[in-house]
């Protein structure tokens, strides 16, 4: 019974990240075999280090992403799964409403997003007119487009968080929490000097998915301008180099190689973290 969920997993996730490996080595543009000319060793890597400056920008765009999702977007989940974990009424209610953005695509929450922001139909720009304030180009200044991408993308994260947490809040013990206020302790300390321990390993988890989040983020920067004009991501330069007029697929497996290895990072922490646990 293993062999076959193996065997699949060899051939659609393995199999394809090896040849991606492999054609980041080459120069191949797809439109003929690769032969020995193709070859180029390591030169793609070089380029992208030295001589490709959109790389380091969508470099940044994405340590930017991770750092509004993991400081900004992941507390505020975090912060609605405890007032939700004390039952107050509606909590029910609440939770759909935050978990729906959730269900939907980050394309479909892009097309969403981009009504919103919308000059001529939008309901940010309807408020702002309305107060008399001026109404920014929200996707088409570079200089503002990367942060209307981050509120679209932080409205989808941060109901993703709070369900999971919420989840890990509900498997703590009572007791633990008892023991706490026996003690002396208000609902700030009980958490921060027990539940929060208690959950390291939820913790790790949501460290990890947000990590893996902001480095996929294709489909909610394509959907916008194409992942362009101050919105560059590693996923989107992927696309745009590999699948563009010039067919440079050797070069975009390059960059997937990169993203491939800044991934690895955050999924072996939480392995090794897990391998600990299990054996303690």
């Amino acid at each position: 019974m293993v062999g076959i969920p193996l065997t699949l997993d060899l051939v659609f996730i393995w199999g394809p990240t090896l040849a991606s490996i492999g054609l980041s080595l080459t120069q191949w543009r797809g439109i003929q075999g690769i032969n020995s000319n193709d070859w180029v060793g390591l030169g793609n890597f070089e380029k992208l280090w030295s001589s490709y400056p959109p790389f380091w920008e969508a470099f940044k765009h994405n340590i930017l992403w991770f750092a509004v999702l993991m400081f900004i977007a992941t507390p505020i989940g975090m912060f609605f799964a405890i007032l939700l974990d004390r039952e107050i009424r509606g909590t029910r209610i609440y939770q759909s409403i935050f978990f729906l953005p959730v269900v939907l695509s980050l394309a479909l929450v892009g097309i969403i997003w981009e009504m919103q922001y919308s000059q001529d139909y939008g309901f940010i720009d309807a408020v702002l007119r309305t107060a008399h304030l001026p109404t920014p180009d929200w996707f088409g200044d570079p200089s503002i487009n990367l942060w209307a991408a981050l509120v679209a993308a932080s409205w989808s994260h941060v109901g993703y968080i709070m369900v999971l947490y919420l989840a890990g809040l509900k498997s703590v013990d009572p007791s633990l929490r008892e023991a706490a206020a026996i003690d002396g302790a208000n609902s700030v300390q009980t958490y921060t000097h027990v539940v929060f321990w208690v959950m390291m390993p939820i913790n790790v988890v949501i460290v990890v998915i947000t990590t893996i989040q902001s480095l996929r983020a294709f489909d909610l920067a394509y959907i916008i301008n194409r992942g362009k004009n101050g919105l560059e991501l590693l996923s989107v330069l992927i696309t745009n180099t590999s699948l563009s007029e010039a067919n440079l697929i050797g070069f975009g497996s390059a960059i997937a190689t990169v993203l491939l290895v800044i991934s690895l990072v955050p999924i072996t922490a939480f392995l090794l973290r897990m391998n600990q646990d299990d054996q303690g």
